[in-house]
């Protein structure tokens, strides 16, 4: 009961820190308007800020329930990291590009940023790869991974404060920092990639303990599973969105996308390592194929009869408010049809036992309706006990008074 007591009072004040830094920087990022740092997104900048609250917010759950997991810290350490390198990186664009010479420091505040951001997210994201879903390595053979990160977190850092040249963030800056040593200019660019190379590790060490695991270690697990799988196969919807002129409150939706997949990062973690629903990740999964393949399918044939009817109906109706408006009965109409079948060779495709197994039950359904002879329905019911539940063993009594 102390553990919990003590993490809460520390874990609440960082998540406050937490929203406070984004709150500042969101204001300087509305003030600052087109004056961005090197490398901006625009308005992405902004969304992915609030999407990354998902990161100490889940890691406020986590620690209070488990206050020696170190998945909670870490993503408590995710996003103050993050939002104080976002808030000194607005703090740095209207000290030296929207507002130069008013107020002090806007150098510092870049450097800093520059030195605290890559950290804060890419480190940490490895990490969790490797301590997940316990907060311990996999085996004492993987230690030396987690000491790998330290020291390349500490040469990034070095490398940044105190290599000669300009800011990252700001190129036309140079590094306010007094001493320089020239050769931390090369251990700094190799850091960054080094974590790059040390995340191929996590996923190994994550392969590892999969293989080891069993029970509830082993459907957390396959939580995180399923996130990289969502997150790899989203690449190329993304990437479609980015070509498109959809916007939602003048943020595009693939920026809208992409800040929706940082926030299922944490959503997938926590639910996992609280067990929250654990054992529906089956059923999820089924859900994202489904719908998944119901959105692309619906979309291309909304699209392609909209492009269709609009061939046919301009000599006609001169304009496309007709072909949009049957396009969308059209697709309206096709929607339980569509998912009907989608469902069916998913589940046939992929939950081949569970598709057996209904069919199976639906089998016995109907010849339960037309089977007078007890006898034969208690062969059929041991049958598909058998079948869907495959125990090791099936046996079935009737009281003789019932016969």
């Amino acid at each position: 009961m102390g553990v919990r007591v003590g993490a809460a009072r520390l874990a609440w004040p960082v998540w406050g820190l937490c929203v406070a830094l984004t709150a500042v920087a969101l204001v300087l990022f509305v003030i600052n308007g087109d004056a961005r740092p090197d490398g901006s997104y625009g308005s992405l900048d902004a969304v992915i800020d609030v999407a990354i609250l998902g990161f100490p917010t889940v890691g406020v759950a986590i620690t209070l329930r488990q206050p020696g997991n170190a998945i909670g810290w870490l993503f408590l350490a995710t996003g103050l990291g993050n939002s104080l390198g976002q808030a000194l990186l607005e703090y740095g664009a209207y000290a030296l590009l929207r507002a130069p010479g008013t107020v002090p420091g806007g150098a510092w505040a870049g450097i800093v940023a520059q030195a605290v951001i890559w950290p804060a997210v890419a480190a940490t994201s490895l990490l969790v790869f490797v301590l997940f879903p316990t907060g311990h390595v996999p085996s004492r053979r993987w230690r030396w991974l987690v000491w790998a990160v330290a020291i390349d977190v500490a040469a990034y850092v070095a490398g940044t404060f105190l290599a000669p040249g300009e800011l990252h963030y700001f190129p036309t800056v140079s590094n306010p920092f007094p001493v320089s040593v020239p050769i931390l200019s090369v251990v700094g660019g190799l850091a960054a990639p080094a974590l790059a190379v040390g995340l191929v590790f996590g996923l190994v060490a994550l392969a590892v303990r999969f293989r080891r695991s069993r029970g509830v270690e082993r459907q957390q697990i396959s939580w995180m599973f399923y996130l990289g799988a969502l997150l790899i196969g989203s690449f190329p919807v993304t990437t479609a969105l980015s070509f498109t002129n959809l916007h939602v409150g003048g943020i595009p939706v693939s920026e809208l996308a992409l800040a929706g997949l940082v926030l299922a990062i944490p959503l997938a973690v926590g639910i996992a390592i609280l067990r929250y629903r654990l054992y529906d990740v089956d059923v999820v999964v089924n859900r994202t194929l489904v719908y998944g393949a119901l959105s692309v399918t619906l979309g291309a044939a909304y699209i392609g009869s909209v492009l269709l009817l609009q061939l046919v109906l301009s000599p006609v109706t001169r304009g496309s408010g007709l072909a949009v408006a049957v396009s969308t009965l059209v697709v309206a109409g096709l929607f339980r049809p569509a998912r009907s079948r989608i469902q069916a060779m998913v589940d046939r495709r992929f939950f081949r036992r569970r598709y057996d197994a209904t069919r199976t039950l639906e089998a016995f359904g109907a010849r339960l309706r037309e089977q007078l002879d007890l006898d034969a329905l208690g062969t059929d019911l041991q049958a598909v006990a058998r079948d869907t539940m495959q125990p090791v063993h099936v046996s079935l009594w009737l009281r003789s008074g019932d016969r």
